[in-house]
């Protein structure tokens, strides 16, 4: 009964803290470092006959060159609209279409642009941790219930609260090494 409870806490945890990393590894595949990259369209959506619809869905997105996006529309009915989707997203490209094929030229990043980037990086990576901080408290809180009830023993909290830290330290590792491998993608020149 003990074990069954305490490792549906654990399970819970780890199930959070995975929800977690993968939202920051989602959320970087956004960012843009200065090359191409088919991620960036992800989140962007077109009207398709009333219908929002991600770009990936309704085209080929492929890297012709280091920093050239081709996005080839199959219903060319709706190249202006996907054109005019991307032009009216956040991501900082203006798209030039041939009537055919849209392309987006990514620029070269600029030192002060990178640095901001890198920023931006890691204010993900720190609210990724408050997550995981929470989801750890989380855990906590209910192993403590848990004791209150005498479902555990002092010593057994004690040792399941260990188990709890490092598991948590495994993944903010994770997220340092995510961390890290993003910031070093952007200072690449």
């Amino acid at each position: 009964m003990l074990n069954e409870m305490t490792e549906e806490v654990f399970n819970s945890l780890k199930q959070d803290l995975e929800k977690a990393y993968n939202h920051q590894a989602s959320e970087y595949a956004v960012i843009r470092a200065g090359r191409a990259n088919p991620h960036i369209l992800d989140k962007i959506y077109v009207d398709y006959y009333g219908v929002p619809t991600p770009i990936y869905q309704m085209a080929n997105i492929s890297v012709s060159e280091a920093r050239i996006l081709c996005i080839s529309v199959w219903d060319q009915g709706q190249v202006k609209n996907v054109s005019k989707a991307i032009a009216a997203s956040d991501i900082g490209i203006t798209p030039s279409d041939d009537g055919r094929v849209i392309r987006l030229i990514f620029p070269q990043l600029t030192e002060e642009r990178r640095r901001d980037i890198t920023k931006q990086v890691r204010k993900i990576a720190e609210d990724t941790k408050v997550v995981m901080r929470n989801a750890r408290r989380d855990a906590l809180d209910l192993l403590k219930d848990m004791k209150k009830n005498g479902d555990l023993s002092e010593d057994e909290l004690s040792s399941c609260e260990k188990d709890v830290q490092k598991i948590l330290d495994g993944y903010m590792a994770k997220v340092d090494a995510l961390t890290e491998s993003k910031e070093k993608e952007i200072m690449e020149v």
